[in-house]
Order: C-alpha cells, then structure tokens, then sequence
C-alpha cells in the first residue's frame, strides 16, 4: 500500500493550479520526500508561507491592512494574520482557541526543524547525517495538517471580488445569476474598438469600450499571438493618397 503523506498539501496546490512558483514548491516537496531527502521540510515550511500569504492577498482589507510589510515575515506572523482573517480565533470555545495556538505552536516547531536540519534554505556541515524517515515524515504530515486546516477555512470565506486571484470558474453560482438576468449589445466606432453596451436588470446600462489587443489579450492569448503574428507578417498598407482640395496646388 501506498500512502499519500500530504493530501492537504496536494489539494491546496491542485485548487491554486495556476500559480506556477506554488506548483514548483509543490514539485520539489514531492521529489525530494520521495527521494528520501531532508529537503523536502524546506519545501513544506515554504508551502505553508506561500498558503498563508494567498489568504492574506485574498482576504485583507486594503483600508485597513494586517499584511506585513516586509517580504521575509515569519511564518508564526503570517499564521497569526491569516487565523485573524479567517476569523478562527473569534470563538467562545476554548478548547478549539487552544487547538488554533497548537497549530501555531507547530508552525514555529516546523520553522526550527527547518532550520537546523532543511539542505536547501540554510548552508549545513557537509557530514552532519540525514534525519529519519519518520522525522521527514512527521514533518510533511504537520505542514499538511495546518495547510489543510487554513485552506478549508478559506473556503468558507467571503472573497473581496474587486481583488480576488480566484479564477472566474470558481464563481459559477455568481455567474450563473449574471448571464440568465443580464444581456450585452455590442458595435465596432469610428476608431476600430469595440463598444460593448451592458444592460442590467433595473434598466441601467454599462458601457464598455476596449481596443482589439486587449480583448484578445484578456480572453483568449493563443488568439491575440496568432494576431500579432498576421499583422508582422502582413504587407504595409499602401502610402494614403492626399487628394488637393479645390484651388490648392498639388
């Protein structure tokens, strides 16, 4: 039998699909846990950071802050934020507000671990001998459970649409409710763009102008590289012809 030490971490990483520098985290954890290699604590401590800032970039309140500004924040910090962002400490029961600050208290023991036995993030004596398979172990599965943890949390939230990196399927509900009460009307202006008129429920309209580049850019690249491929590769257009008005001299 085969288990699978970190289903958390694989789900959190599968749901952010598209972003790349989490799927290299993500590539190297498994690689280098399978490979035996203490390398792999580094990978998951880096999970969690990368876990915990996508929480704060989704959830934070621009007008009133809690993102660190420095680019090297503890990860304790960044927990700390996303628990108060996700609203986990907010609960009369204490026992689970104790079971919130083991999980921080995890976090800095991972932290640690990483610290004096992870290969990649700090320079180590060459002959210092590998950890156990149990200690990697027990490692990933505690990355896991925080990950898991913070990112079914999230789930439960409520996203800020002006700011969200969520794709657009994620909202099918939402955009189900748009296209059966909402309809678009569109026309081409004198200048070559495309005028797009929305017309909402109560009668009020939208209107939304965008040039061909961006259209093409924002909904389909393959499109807008085969455009830009056909306009290089195009003949220039003939010189324009100014005709002399009437008494004018050519």
């Amino acid at each position: 039998m085969t288990l699978d030490w970190y289903p958390g971490l694989r789900e959190f990483c599968r749901y952010w699909s598209h972003a790349e520098m989490l799927q290299q985290t993500f590539s190297t954890l498994e690689n280098e846990f399978a490979a035996d290699n203490d390398a792999c604590i580094d990978a998951a401590k880096g999970i969690i950071d990368c876990a915990c800032r996508i929480i704060i970039d989704e959830l934070d309140d621009p007008a009133h802050p809690l993102k660190p500004q420095q680019t090297d924040a503890a990860t304790g910090v960044l927990v700390g934020i996303a628990n108060r962002l996700l609203k986990l400490s907010d609960i009369r029961h204490r026992k689970f507000a104790d079971l919130v600050k083991h999980h921080n208290n995890l976090t800095d023991s991972l932290r640690e671990l990483r610290n004096e036995a992870g290969t990649v993030s700090h320079g180590k004596d060459g002959f210092v001998a590998r950890l156990s398979a149990h200690h990697r172990r027990a490692a990933v599965l505690s990355a896991d459970s925080l990950v898991t943890y913070l990112h079914e949390a999230y789930l439960e939230a409520n996203f800020n649409l002006s700011q969200t990196r969520e794709p657009y399927e994620r909202f099918e509900t939402f955009n189900d409710l748009i296209d059966k009460a909402v309809s678009i009307e569109a026309e081409t202006d004198e200048d070559g763009d495309l005028v797009v008129r929305v017309h909402l429920p109560g009668g009020d309209i939208l209107p939304i102008t965008s040039t061909p580049s961006r259209i093409l850019y924002q909904m389909d690249r393959a499109a807008y590289i085969e455009a830009l491929n056909a306009v290089r590769s195009a003949p220039p257009p003939p010189p324009e012809v100014v005709v002399p008005a009437e008494g004018e001299s050519a």
